[in-house]
C-alpha cells in the first residue's frame, strides 16, 4: 500500500496545528437526532464552544452544515425516509431558517457573527458566479464572521445539485483557498473496509494519495440523514488535495470533536497534491478558455517579471469580449503570449482606464475600486 502510511509516521499530536483557514464539515446526522428529528443543541453548544476556540487563536472558520431537510421535515410533520422532490424543498426551505437561526443563537453566545450563504452548483462551477461567492465569503472572514454554507435545497432539482455536503465543502475549501478541510462524521476515518460490515477493517491514519486502491475501501450512507457515505468523502478529498487542501475525516458523534483533534483524536489525514498556489496557476493555464487578449508595453513586461501586478497605465491595446473573473491572454508588443491571468476588470470598464494610471482611476471610478487588470495572485507567466 504505497499511499498509505502507518501510525508512527504521524508526528503532530495537534491535527490542525498548522492551520490557519478551515472548512468544517457538519453531517445531518450529527446535528439532527435520528429518532426525534430535533437539533443536538448540547452536541452543538460543545462544537461552537471549539469554533470560538479556533476564533479566538485567529483561525479564519467557514462552517458548510447540513440539517434543513432534516429539520424542516419534522417542522412540517413529513413522514418517511424518502420524500418526494416537491416535499424536500417544501422541508429545506422552512428547515434552513431553524438551522440558521441554531447557529447563529450558539456561536452568537461566543460573541461570534455568522452569515448565511445558499449555494448550487452553477454558483461554485460558473466562473462569475464563484468570484462573487468568494469575495462574499471572503469579506465576512475579512469581518469576523463565520459564514454559514449550505446547498441551495429548496430549489435545487435532482438533476442540478451536489446531492451532498461533502463534495459541496470541498469546493468551498478551494473556492476559499483553505488550507485544511475537515469532514466531521459518524466515523473516526477511513478503513480498509467499512468497519461495520468487516471486523476485521483497520484504521487508516494517513493517505499520501487518492488512489483506486484507496477509492475501493469506501463503503454507502451510515443512515437516512445521511446522503453521502465514505465514497463522497472520497470524492470530496479528491477535490481537494487536488487543489492544494489537505483533509481530515474525522469523528463528529461526541461533544467537543474540534478539541479532540487537537489533542490528538484519532482521524485521517489526507495530503494536498499541490500547494494551493501551485494548483491554482495550473487551474488558470489548464482549465479556463481564453476570452481576451491583452497588448501591454515593455515597461509592463518587466513589471510582470519581476512579480508585480498588471495596472492599466501599461496596457497598449484590448481585443475580446470578457468578463470580470474571465480568463485572458497578456502578449508583448510583438504579439507573444507572456502571461495569463483572471481579468480584474470587465472589458467596457477596462477600455475606460487603459493609458491611465491607479490615482487617475480611482477618481474616474471611486477610491474602493481595484486599479489592476490583472492582480498578480490571478497571473501566470508562461515560459519560453
Amino acid at each position: 500500500m504505497g499511499a498509505l502510511m502507518q501510525a508512527d509516521r504521524i508526528v503532530a499530536m495537534n491535527a490542525l496545528a498548522d492551520h490557519g483557514r478551515l472548512v468544517i464539515k457538519i453531517g445531518s446526522a450529527l446535528l439532527v437526532d435520528g429518532k426525534t428529528g430535533q437539533l443536538r443543541s448540547d452536541w452543538l453548544a460543545a462544537l461552537a464552544e471549539d469554533i470560538a476556540g479556533l476564533k479566538a487563536e485567529g483561525r479564519d472558520i467557514v462552517i458548510v452544515s447540513s440539517g434543513a431537510i432534516a429539520l424542516g421535515r419534522r417542522l412540517l410533520g413529513l413522514p418517511g425516509k424518502t420524500l418526494p422532490l416537491e416535499q424536500s424543498q417544501a422541508a429545506a426551505s422552512a428547515g434552513q431558517i431553524a438551522l440558521s437561526q441554531a447557529w447563529a443563537s450558539h456561536l452568537g453566545a461566543h460573541g461570534i457573527t455568522t452569515g448565511q450563504i445558499l449555494l448550487t452548483p452553477n454558483i461554485t462551477e460558473e466562473r462569475r458566479y464563484f468570484l462573487n461567492a468568494r469575495t462574499t465569503i471572503n469579506t465576512l472572514l475579512g469581518l469576523g464572521a463565520v459564514p454559514i454554507i449550505n446547498e441551495n435545497d429548496s430549489v435545487a432539482t435532482f438533476e442540478i445539485r451536489y446531492g451532498d455536503n461533502d463534495r459541496l465543502s470541498a469546493r468551498v475549501a478551494t473556492m476559499i483557498e483553505a488550507d485544511m478541510l475537515v469532514l466531521l462524521s459518524d466515523v473516526d476515518g477511513l478503513y480498509t473496509a467499512p468497519p461495520a460490515q468487516n471486523p476485521e477493517a483497520r484504521h487508516i491514519p494517513h493517505v499520501a494519495e487518492i488512489t483506486p486502491e484507496i477509492e475501493a475501501m469506501a463503503g454507502g450512507a451510515a443512515s437516512h440523514l445521511s446522503r453521502g457515505g465514505m465514497t463522497t468523502k472520497i470524492g470530496a478529498g479528491k477535490i481537494a488535495t487536488q487543489a492544494g487542501t489537505a483533509m481530515i475525516i474525522a469523528l463528529g458523534t461526541a461533544p467537543h470533536p474540534i478539541a479532540s483533534l487537537q489533542q490528538g483524536g484519532r482521524h485521517t489525514l489526507f495530503n494536498a497534491r499541490l500547494g494551493s498556489t501551485a494548483a491554482r496557476k495550473r487551474w488558470i493555464m489548464g482549465t479556463l478558455e481564453v476570452t481576451g487578449h491583452i497588448t501591454i508595453d515593455d515597461g509592463a513586461v518587466r513589471a510582470l517579471q519581476s512579480g508585480r501586478s498588471l495596472l492599466p497605465i501599461g496596457v497598449i491595446k484590448l481585443r475580446g469580449d470578457f468578463g470580470r473573473g474571465d480568463t485572458i491572454a497578456i502578449l508583448d508588443i510583438n504579439g507573444r503570449e507572456i502571461a495569463r491571468g483572471l481579468a480584474g476588470l470587465d472589458r467596457e470598464t477596462a477600455d475606460l482606464v487603459i493609458g491611465k494610471k491607479s490615482e487617475t482611476i480611482k477618481d474616474m471610478l471611486g477610491p474602493s475600486t481595484r486599479a489592476e487588470l490583472v492582480h498578480r495572485d490571478n497571473l501566470v507567466l508562461l515560459s519560453h
